[in-house]
């Protein structure tokens, strides 16, 4: 049986078991609100949880949030197990964002907030972890699809 989208699905799994290790990582070796300097003053990882969206937007709705997560996570599996071959970079950055999305839902679901712990320190960036990579790597994806899309292009399954 071959799978529509594969790479989506792989890119997905990926995204999401590193974010969930990463993550179990921290919450087992480090205390809340502990920081270690990676290189001082410029990346620490320090863990920290985080009851709103990305840059604590929305902190303190997490009920909403996590059926947010949810929704997003099955309209992006149901687009790509019934739409159409996606392009490439499609597959790759609906891929990134399905994993980031239920990278930080599971934490919503199960501990009512989301584990953040990369720190950096040198530009004052806002605290966050893998989930919020693969998101904003899954966006920069697809707005590069949409705007270098050359004309006759064949989509992949």
């Amino acid at each position: 049986m071959r799978v529509k989208n594969r790479l989506f699905w792989i890119i997905a799994v990926i995204s999401l078991v590193v974010d969930q290790l990463t993550k179990f990582w921290v919450v087992q070796n480090f205390y809340l609100s502990e920081t270690q300097p990676i290189i001082n003053g410029v990346f620490h990882l320090t863990y920290v949880t985080n009851t709103g969206a990305a840059f604590s937007l929305l902190s303190g709705k997490v009920e909403w949030l996590r059926w947010l997560s949810l929704a997003v996570s099955l309209g992006l599996m149901a687009l790509a197990w019934f739409g159409g071959a996606m392009l490439t970079l499609e597959q790759l950055g609906y891929g990134l964002i399905l994993g980031g999305a239920l990278g930080n839902g599971i934490d919503r679901f199960v501990a009512g907030s989301v584990v953040d712990f990369l720190d950096f320190r040198l530009i004052q960036f806002p605290i966050f972890n893998f989930a919020d990579i693969s998101i904003n790597l899954g966006i920069i994806c697809l707005l590069i699809a949409t705007f270098a899309q050359p004309k006759n292009t064949t989509r992949t399954r």
